[in-house]
């Protein structure tokens, strides 16, 4: 039983600290759905989808009420489209993208992600379909995210495809000029992608994965925050124990909404994403809980430190509250959806090179960073190129999502409202990597991937 003490303390993390579940995802496997004749393959995906999602957003929103938990957004990933489209008599891929928008229109989520290709050992010809298909697909859809696995602590990099991506990261750019670059904001590539990631862009249900799945993803920098003030002037021991304290919290909270779901649903109960993401909103920054540990400001020196602390410290907290974190868990740190991360770009505290040594120890990687439209698709492809270096040799997930944005330049800045937030746009490196990019190949997997 709860006592009132804990009931006021959950009650005060939901009105004043922005505690939210963030997401509940719907993975659907669409492996029965793939025939010969591609028109049909994109009936049944969209017949499927909405035959197992058809009381997603209404449970939702009823658990919501019911026990007075803010659920944000309700999504669904599908398996792969590289994989259903595989024996399909089509080469142009689009129509599958349509197919799942429709879907998602149809059943009423926010995003719908699977528009995706597993090529970190090598491309098959139904890979490169899709990544031909991305830049149009996100153009011309609202609801479809997309992502690719260029790596993996196993395999290593597929350069090629790195080269690629660099490439059709500017086509979506271009082709979604019109609303700065809005494409690029569903599309992110990753090293060690998981199969259960129920967070946009990058969600997709991996193979490993059953018919039907519900996932959660809770967040609550805000209450994290909060609970450092009951620490202040205390060792970094503490600190980290107060993060574990409050994580289990949070935890708890989404393991009754998952179980909640799952059974209203009657679909199996898969994982607890227990990630700090943060939102534009004053007090729900990642950065601000680093500088409350008592850096000045985020992208100080420290702050990878720092931020290494608090990603384990939400692992342990989380893993000891239930048995099925899985994801992404830990610390997300997108630039554009976290409001002390914004003002530290923009008061010159924080540099796309700092940035990258943080993704080292964080959840993710370079996540929702603007630069200026004229940056090369080498450059682009060589900065993917160092986080899947940071990922495969650090046995870690990381991402990159980044967004050139046409016609802007450093000191300018993008508003895509939401839970996207505001980027300001960042400066790059201008030396040149084509030559190293051009060359394409692999890069060998790291000693410890000898493991059998």
């Amino acid at each position: 039983m709860f006592n009132d003490q804990e009931i006021l303390e959950t009650w005060r993390m939901f009105q004043e600290q922005h505690l939210d579940v963030r997401t509940i995802t719907m993975g659907i496997s669409l492996f029965d759905c793939a025939t010969a004749d591609s028109e049909k393959t994109c009936q049944r995906v969209y017949d499927k989808i909405c035959r197992k999602a058809e009381h997603l957003v209404s449970v939702g929103s009823d658990i919501s009420l019911e026990y007075g938990i803010p659920i944000i957004n309700k999504r669904i990933s599908v398996t792969p489209i590289s994989l259903i489209a595989a024996s399909g008599d089509t080469s142009d891929y689009l129509c599958y993208a349509k197919a799942l928008n429709r879907a998602a229109e149809t059943v009423g989520v926010n995003f719908i992600g699977g528009f995706s290709a597993l090529v970190h050992k090598g491309c098959t010809e139904s890979d490169r379909r899709l990544l031909e298909a991305i830049p149009e697909a996100l153009a011309t859809t609202d609801m479809v995210c997309s992502s690719v696995n260029l790596a993996t602590s196993r395999s290593g990099i597929n350069m090629d495809a790195v080269r690629d991506m660099g490439h059709i990261i500017k086509e979506t750019a271009r082709l979604t000029a019109d609303r700065d670059a809005f494409g690029c904001c569903k599309l992110v590539v990753f090293a060690n992608a998981p199969e259960d990631n129920p967070f946009m862009a990058g969600a997709f249900t991996g193979p490993g994965e059953p018919e039907c799945v519900i996932n959660v993803g809770v967040s609550g920098p805000g209450v994290v925050r909060t609970a450092m003030e009951s620490v202040k002037g205390a060792d970094l021991g503490t600190v980290a124990e107060t993060i574990k304290r409050t994580a289990f919290k949070i935890t708890r909270v989404g393991q009754l909404v998952a179980r909640e779901a799952s059974r209203r649903l009657n679909v199996p109960f898969g994982i607890i994403d227990l990630s700090l993401a943060p939102t534009p909103v004053i007090g729900d920054s990642i950065a601000r809980i680093l500088e409350s540990f008592g850096l000045e400001t985020c992208g100080a020196w420290g702050s990878t430190a720092a931020l290494a602390m608090l990603n384990d410290a939400v692992k342990k907290g989380g893993t000891m509250a239930s048995s099925y974190v899985g994801g992404l868990s830990g610390a997300f740190i997108p630039v554009s959806e976290d409001e002390g991360m914004i003002a530290a770009v923009e008061g010159g505290h924080l540099s796309l090179e700092k940035l990258e040594a943080m993704t080292s120890v964080c959840s993710v990687g370079i996540d929702m960073v603007a630069v200026p439209g004229d940056v090369p698709a080498s450059t682009i492809s060589a900065l993917i190129a160092d986080e899947m270096a940071i990922g495969t040799f650090n046995n870690k997930t990381t991402a990159v999502r980044i967004i050139p944005v046409p016609g802007k330049t450093v000191g300018d800045t993008v508003h895509y409202g939401g839970l996207l937030g505001s980027a300001p746009v960042m400066a790059v490196n201008p030396q040149s990597s084509e030559a190293f990019i051009s060359r394409g190949g692999r890069i060998p997997a790291p000693i410890h991937s000898m493991r059998n």
